[in-house]
């Protein structure tokens, strides 16, 4: 006897339009397209897409991706982290007092840095866990303590807000390097002898690339966008992320360690923001207790534009990666474009407030929502 099982009446049809809706990242990818349309036709007659002003709106868009991608991750588990931009400025000071001040070797400080910072992250985590507290307010309070501690060691240690020295020390150090330094040198430097890029036509320089190689930040912006999608979408683990966000408490019925996840996403994303603190200081040789202000805002608008919701449990590093690079693009395009750079601030917040209700719209069309 046959029996013939038919359509389960439970799983409700889609379209195909509707189901590419839910993506989380496909308003990322058109504001994307939009974004670089609108600034082609404006900027195309302006260095902004040759290869040195692609170089600059990549390397500022990197760092919106470096705090993006941890800030995703710990959205998606139900969580914020609002100290993340007092973080930024907090790694770089200790790293720049450790190697000036105390003394040690670019790579020692880099090392105490990002395990005092990883160990920042944890605390914040295990706060939120054990207190049953908002982690907007835990964070919020470590927004304070940390850019007070940054600017108290500063005045303490150095007699001023700003830390100098650290190109020298950081010089020839293979993993300072690594924060810092360029990646195909040498290619760039063989693409200028054959005239294929452009070189410096009169001083010292003359001959040399304009652009001499890819800022590491870059580099570590791709590989981390790589891990992170990776981690999320292809592993045991990513599933935990999701569920953790989704449904904390069904999520520990069948066995997800909601605590050690969400405690985990704290740590990456302080890590995050201490790999942009360090670089900053390694790239400009100098801390500043002043980095990073309102970074943490920033980072959360990338996420939201990539499609993550507020109450966690969908989102996309893509997407939070695609809303970086639409920040950077906006940000020097409106200087290649001649318009005032306070506006960046009028596009941050109207295109937070579009997010929000296209996000309002996807969860109720996911969820069956009116």
């Amino acid at each position: 006897m046959t029996t013939t099982i038919g359509a389960d009446e439970r799983v409700k049809h889609t379209s195909t339009v509707r189901r590419a809706l839910v993506r989380p990242e496909l308003g990322a990818m058109g504001g994307t397209i939009a974004v670089f349309a609108f600034f082609i036709i404006l900027a195309g007659n302006t260095q902004m897409f040759a290869l040195d002003g692609i170089m600059n709106w990549s390397t500022v868009s990197a760092q919106f991706v470096v705090l993006a991608v941890g800030v995703s991750l710990l959205m998606i588990t139900g969580e914020f982290d609002l100290s993340l931009g007092s973080m930024v400025g907090f790694s770089g000071m200790m790293f720049g007092l450790l190697a000036v001040y105390v003394g040690l070797p670019a790579w020692a400080a880099i090392g105490v840095t990002v395990l005092a910072c990883g160990l920042i992250g944890a605390i914040n985590g295990l706060l939120v866990i054990r207190t049953g507290l908002p982690s907007f307010i835990v964070t919020l309070a470590f927004m304070f303590i940390l850019r007070g501690l940054t600017i108290w060691s500063a005045i303490t240690f150095n007699k001023q807000p700003v830390v100098s020295g650290i190109a020298d020390i950081s010089a020839g150090d293979p993993v300072a390097w690594l924060f810092g330094g360029k990646a195909l040198g040498a290619l760039f430097a063989w693409l200028g002898e054959q005239g294929w890029i452009a070189t410096y036509t009169r001083g010292t320089r003359m001959g040399q690339p304009i652009v001499d190689g890819i800022p590491m930040l870059i580099i570590w912006a791709i590989v981390m966008v790589i891990v992170g999608q990776w981690v999320l979408t292809r592993t045991r683990f990513g599933n935990w992320i999701y569920a953790a966000g989704g449904d904390p408490q069904a999520a520990r019925y069948i066995g997800v360690p909601v605590a050690r996840v969400k405690v985990a996403m704290f740590i990456v994303a302080a890590l995050c923001a201490t790999l942009l603190g360090i670089s900053q200081a390694v790239e400009f040789g100098s801390a500043a207790s002043d980095r990073g202000m309102m970074k943490e805002f920033e980072a959360i608008i990338c996420v939201v534009i990539g499609g993550a919701l507020l109450t966690g449990g969908y989102g996309s590093v893509i997407g939070a990666a695609l809303g970086a690079v639409i920040f950077g693009v906006v940000q020097q395009g409106l200087f290649f474009t001649n318009v005032e750079s306070s506006l960046f601030r009028v596009f941050l917040g109207s295109i937070l407030l579009a997010a929000v209700i296209a996000n309002t719209y996807i969860r109720r069309a996911i969820t069956g929502e009116r």
